[in-house]
């Protein structure tokens, strides 16, 4: 059997003071409670004895806060990258003093129902709403009035209703155009991956990249379309460079991409960076290990978990879309032309 834990009454016991002047000095109130110095002291000293830890449970009945949080994603959690926007949430839970609860639905709704029901049986303060990939949502009915936060996700209110925190993709796109124009590079830059203009990422990205030529009077030479997978992205950059095309950059809408593109260049003798330039999004480990190494746009997954529990559990504001920032990661993927 585990060891019986110790009381509030044993501590106050040790102490030579009442429970009410123990609980006192333990919630911190010993000031406006007038309890001595010498009094607070014994108490602290007792509880360190007894290894005092207070009961969680009897304090939520009382007080009705439980100082805990539920993230509730589709399949957030599971996946190898974006979990460190997990590590963000635990960390910015812990700065508050707070437990954070993880629950994973795989995208089905009944799932979705009894996981969230079975979190506001066990009283959780506060949820973070959250998706893998970035999209519009509606939030479940069961949370309607209470407070959320959307995590890489948002909803088409006009006028938002909760604080959703996503990344900034259009920015992104911005800074993928400004790296190659820095590099030098002004003609000869394509698009690689269909823009999929029913996918948020893709479409902000490719209007970021857009607005970012355009301010310097740049536009794309072309797109060589393919789905967001290596395979894919080899064919169409295999057949598009043995159809004589001789591009100077390639912008691949994610590493995946990338990883396509650098096995169709090196099968046609093309040399990255001196040859042709290639730049990508998302920043995943893949990035690090393609040679030359890749630069690519990253997803701050981390900054991105932590802002949403920080909204949660900070000081009130009007609910609004909060974009957090998608650094460069410069490597040697990117030359002069």
């Amino acid at each position: 059997m585990p060891p019986q834990r110790a009381t509030l009454l044993q501590v106050a016991q040790r102490a030579g003071v009442s429970r009410s002047t123990a609980s006192f000095v333990l919630a911190g109130r010993h000031l406006d409670m007038r309890i001595s110095e010498d009094a607070r002291q014994r108490v602290l000293r007792a509880a360190q004895e007894l290894d005092y830890r207070p009961n969680l449970m009897a304090r939520s009945l009382r007080t009705k806060v439980t100082r805990t949080v539920a993230l509730v994603s589709d399949t957030l959690a599971s996946d190898p990258y974006a979990g460190r926007a997990i590590h963000g949430s635990l960390a910015a839970a812990v700065a508050h003093d707070h437990l954070l609860f993880i629950g994973e639905t795989e995208g089905d709704s009944v799932v979705e129902e009894k996981l969230i029901a079975d979190f506001l049986d066990r009283q959780v303060d506060a949820f973070v709403y959250a998706s893998m990939f970035t999209r519009h949502v509606r939030v479940p009915k069961q949370l309607k009035g209470r407070a959320v936060v959307l995590l890489n996700c948002l909803t088409r209110a006009a006028r938002p209703a909760y604080h959703s925190v996503i990344p900034d993709e259009s920015a992104a796109g911005c800074a993928a155009a400004r790296t190659l124009v820095e590099a030098g590079h002004r003609e000869g830059i394509y698009l690689v991956g269909k823009p999929a203009h029913h996918v948020f990422a893709g479409r902000e990205r490719v209007a970021g990249i857009r607005e970012g030529f355009g301010a310097v009077g740049i536009r794309l030479a072309g797109n060589i379309d393919c789905d967001w997978w290596p395979e894919p992205a080899y064919d169409a950059v295999r057949r598009a460079l043995a159809d004589g095309l001789a591009p100077k950059a390639l912008i691949c809408l994610n590493d995946r991409v990338a990883l396509g593109a650098y096995q169709a260049l090196r099968e046609a003798g093309r040399t990255i960076p001196d040859d042709v330039s290639v730049l990508s999004f998302d920043d995943s480990d893949l990035a690090a290990w393609l040679r030359p190494q890749l630069t690519s746009i990253a997803l701050p997954h981390y900054e991105l978990g932590w802002k949403a529990v920080e909204l949660l559990l900070g000081e009130p504001r009007d609910p609004a879309v909060h974009r957090v920032p998608m650094p460069v990661r410069l490597r040697a993927s990117v030359g002069k032309p």
